[in-house]
Formats: C-alpha cells, sequence, structure tokens
C-alpha cells in the first residue's frame, strides 16, 4: 500500500513538472495587458525559510518532560466554516497529524509562496531546493540555466498578498496534499544582456491568481511541507 501511494506522488510531480516551470515563467516575464500602473518594493529574506517550509505549531511541554495534548482537531480547524466542502478532508489531515492547524497552514504557505517565486526570479537555487519537490526543482533549474546561459535577468518586486485560501484538500495514505488559492500583486520584466527590458514592464503591478499543491507525508517527523503542483485560477 505504501509503495502504491508514492508511485502515485512520483507521477504527479513528474506530470505537472514542466507545467509548472512554464507558468512561473509566464507570471515572471510575460505581459499579458491586465497590469496597473504602480511600482511596488519588495524587501523581504526569503533565505529565512529555508528550513520549514510551511512552519507548523509544536505540542508545548509539560512539568516532566512530557509533551502537551496541544488543541483539539477542532480547535485546529476552527477558522473553516462547518458546511465548507474541504473541512472532512482537512479533518482527516488533522487526525492524522496533530501539528496541523489550518490558520499556521495558511501562513506558512504565504510566505512559502512569496519565497518560491521571489527565489525563482533571482535564479536561487539554494532557497528553491529546499521548497520544492525535487522534480519540480529540476524543472526550475532547467528554465534558470536557460536564462543564465542567455544573459538574461528578471527585474521583480512582490507587492504583496491580497487573499489566500485553502480550496482543497487530500489525505492518500500518509501523504496530505493541500491547494491554496493565492490573489497577488507583482511587478515583473525581464532585461537581455544589454538591461534593455524584453518583456514584462518594471513600471506596472499586475494581479495574478494561482492554486498550488503542498504536500507532505504526515508520519514523518520532518515538519516540511513542498510545492508539488501550480495551476492558474
Amino acid at each position: 500500500m505504501t509503495s502504491d501511494i508514492f508511485d502515485l506522488t512520483n507521477i504527479l510531480l513528474l506530470a505537472v513538472a514542466v507545467a509548472i516551470f512554464l507558468r512561473l515563467r509566464s507570471v515572471l516575464g510575460r505581459r499579458t495587458g491586465d497590469e496597473e500602473t504602480r511600482l511596488g518594493n519588495y524587501a523581504r529574506d526569503a533565505a529565512s525559510t529555508r528550513d520549514n517550509v510551511v512552519p507548523l505549531p509544536r505540542a508545548e511541554p509539560r512539568p516532566g518532560g512530557a509533551p502537551s495534548a496541544g488543541p483539539s482537531v477542532d480547535e485546529r480547524l476552527a477558522n473553516v466554516p462547518e458546511d465548507s466542502a474541504v473541512r472532512a478532508p482537512l479533518r482527516q489531515i488533522a487526525t492524522a497529524d496533530p501539528s496541523f492547524d489550518t490558520a499556521s497552514f495558511v501562513n506558512g504557505a504565504k510566505i512559502a509562496y512569496e519565497s518560491i517565486i521571489t527565489a525563482y526570479a533571482k535564479g536561487d537555487r539554494e532557497t528553491l531546493r529546499h521548497l520544492l519537490a525535487p522534480e519540480v526543482f529540476d524543472s526550475f533549474n532547467v528554465v534558470i540555466n536557460d536564462r543564465e546561459a542567455s544573459g538574461e535577468t528578471v527585474e521583480f518586486h512582490f507587492v504583496g498578498i491580497s487573499s489566500s485560501e485553502i480550496v482543497e484538500a487530500q489525505l492518500l495514505g500518509r501523504v496530505a496534499q493541500v491547494k491554496v488559492r493565492f490573489v497577488s500583486d507583482l511587478v515583473t520584466a525581464t532585461r537581455d544582456k544589454h538591461g534593455e527590458v524584453v518583456d514584462g514592464d518594471d513600471k506596472a503591478v499586475r494581479q495574478v491568481t494561482d492554486i498550488w499543491t503542498f504536500s507532505r507525508d504526515v508520519s514523518s517527523p520532518n515538519p516540511n511541507w513542498q510545492l508539488v503542483a501550480t495551476d492558474a485560477a
């Protein structure tokens, strides 16, 4: 049963790898005509999230060193409406993983989202290696290598995330997968080796909607979630 689960995950990663980097390339270097004027400034150090892709709360120790029971499943799903279609699968994940908390997960996913698209624009392979599944990282790396070989650079400013929410979740054996929809604003322009803008606009803010899937083996002591798929809304 376990091998079947990991086979399914590997197939998913391979199937979406090309689509992921093509989607990101379209976001970080193509002008689509939906830009609004205003330049945003980005000033976050993406490397600060390398060790934990999506930080999760940990149980506080009791006197004597034993861990406390921690919040209940319902408490950890407090921000998910009872009638939401994602509540049941999220309950499965929260039951299997006592550290899973939806509010903390979404906050961490927002940090991961910002870090990944910023690291991709900068060609920061080290950050990407920690945030992406191996097959997805390999695909990103191909595009970064291409860009470097042609002397192109991406000028990128992350303005902010206007909304984020969990739209789908599932537990496949031990592997949890959670989809999050992000609506963000960014500024991007691709420059050639002479510094001329060949794509995008360095003075225009565009709004982008993405649906990203994060995955984690809930039985693993490693708290990290990794990006395994991304889609346009």
